[in-house]
């Protein structure tokens, strides 16, 4: 019963760290501030986490599994190189506007580089890799670079990342979320960057 309530505690714990680093990232979180969150004790958060780098970690962590998560069931599917890239983008963007901790783990990587694991590199790595595939299985025009797409794909992140948070804070509400926006932005991509079949 104890281990039961402790993973219990645990687990909100995380969530409530989730949910103020997404909301004030890194700096303007305290663990004051994640106790009354998740509404346990300091005493509760410390047998768990004793530092605030801590906590984050786990945050990080749990964000990098969510992701690593959709990028194995994307490569799974074993589709065309182009397709799974198309398709790990949306799920990504969905990831992003429904899991605190994805989200949190994409603003923790900017603002404590080094000091966990790297959200991007869940997913850019085999990105990198299905777009080199794509290249060399003639899904791509001669002229377009892997490595451009590359780029294209982590500032398609980026402003996915962002419209998500302006759409939570209330500064954006009318355009359609990230992922829907994505798919459209990958159908005109196709429109001019891949031969006609």
């Amino acid at each position: 019963m104890k281990q039961e309530r402790a993973a219990r505690t645990r687990r909100v714990l995380v969530r409530a760290a989730a949910e103020e680093l997404d909301r004030n990232g890194y700096e303007g979180t305290s663990l004051v501030r994640i106790c009354r969150t998740a509404e346990v004790s300091m005493g509760a958060l410390t047998f768990h986490f004793s530092t605030k780098s801590q906590v984050a970690d786990e945050v990080q962590a749990q964000g990098r599994a969510a992701t690593c998560g959709l990028v194995a069931q994307v490569v799974a599917a074993q589709g065309p190189a182009l397709r799974s890239v198309m398709e790990l983008t949306v799920g990504l963007a969905g990831l992003l506007d429904r899991d605190v901790t994805v989200r949190s783990a994409a603003r923790l990587s900017r603002e404590r580089p080094g000091e966990a694991a790297d959200w991007g590199s869940a997913w850019l790595p085999v990105v990198r890799e299905l777009l080199e595939r794509a290249g060399r299985d003639g899904e791509l025009q001669p002229a377009t670079r892997p490595r451009t797409l590359e780029a294209l794909v982590a500032y398609l992140m980026a402003g996915a990342e962002a419209h998500i948070r302006a759409c939570a804070d209330g500064t954006e509400s009318a355009l359609p979320d990230a992922g829907a926006q994505l798919e459209q932005i990958w159908q005109l991509f196709q429109q001019g960057a891949v031969p006609a079949r």
